[in-house]
């Protein structure tokens, strides 16, 4: 799909967006689907697009991922997760439905928000404010998008670590398949763990990279402390993806960001990065911000996300 394609199709469904750069090298926030970005290098989109999720409307009866790349408050699930609030998994209509603006804008950044009020597993209300400060530089083939992506609390009332976990949690997506696979730096044993059955037959080590086949007939998801310094997503000959994650701010902290039932506490575990794979041929590279001891008004989570698009299709 081209970038005036995703353009268009935004359009024709009643769905606002921001351009930043270019329709051929740039990035398409969809201010009415979570304020997700799309990016576009040498007039291809790089990320995953759902045209039906585009098109049509989520609603309690199913959730419609249109691809992209959003920001979305973790964790998934534990007491303290977003998700299961009903005591089904749901994306809460908060997020599908926040209307996302424009605040600031120049020729080569741009900062979108939009007020989220949040309602976590033990049914504590959280109001906050997303902001995503995006910028991008391009270099031949390639493009570096480099965005702020930031949790603000304005609630009255101060939250301790027994009532609530937090963290701004970047997931982008991308179509996969045969040749598909994510190689980063080998982690330690200590570095890389199973959100959900075993995925030891898709990982290898391949020279001096850890290498992970993305092409699965199972559901699978790694999570990656903080001394993995970077993942990297290799579509075949189309495009690669590098992701990097910056120091977190003084004070915050990695969390546990799993899809575990609401019943269950938090692990110790604190994830940095995550790769989840899908049977449907999809795949996310993860990137995660930290969380703080005690949330008082104004506390603000943030974390800085580099992604490099690179075009490698002759």
């Amino acid at each position: 799909m081209t970038g005036y394609d995703l353009i268009d199709l935004m359009h024709e469904s009643h769905r606002r967006v921001h351009v930043l750069g270019t329709p051929e090298n740039g990035i398409v926030a969809a201010l009415d689907l979570e304020g997700r970005l799309f990016a576009v290098v040498n007039g291809l989109v790089i990320n995953r697009v759902v045209p039906s999720a585009i098109v049509n409307r989520t609603n309690r009866h199913g959730y419609l991922n249109p691809g992209g790349d959003a920001l979305w408050p973790a964790p998934e699930g534990t007491c303290f997760g977003y998700e299961y609030n009903t005591g089904k998994w749901r994306v809460p209509p908060a997020i599908t439905g926040a209307v996302w603006e424009v605040a600031e804008q120049s020729e080569n950044s741009v900062m979108i928000k939009a007020e989220i009020d949040l309602v976590n597993n033990r049914q504590n209300g959280i109001p906050c404010e997303f902001e995503r400060h995006i910028e991008i530089e391009h270099s031949g083939k390639s493009m570096i998008q480099k965005v702020t992506e930031l949790i603000r609390y304005f609630g009255v009332k101060t939250l301790n670590q027994d009532e609530f976990s937090l963290a701004p949690w970047s997931l982008c997506q991308f179509d996969s398949g045969i040749g598909c696979k994510v190689i980063m730096q080998p982690p330690s044993t200590e570095d890389i763990h199973d959100m959900y059955n075993s995925s030891l037959t898709k990982r290898a080590i391949s020279g001096d990279k850890y290498v992970v086949d993305t092409k699965t007939d199972f559901r699978f998801q790694l999570v990656l402390g903080e001394s993995v310094p970077w993942v990297e997503y290799i579509k075949g000959n189309v495009f690669r993806v590098k992701r990097y994650v910056g120091n977190l701010p003084p004070g915050q902290h990695y969390i546990d960001i799993s899809d575990a039932p609401p019943e269950q506490f938090p692990s110790d575990f604190g994830v940095k990065l995550s790769i989840y794979c899908d049977p449907a041929d999809f795949m996310e590279i993860e990137a995660c911000g930290g969380c703080c001891d005690t949330l008082v008004p104004g506390t603000e989570l943030s974390v800085n996300v580099t992604t490099e698009y690179i075009s490698t299709f002759h």
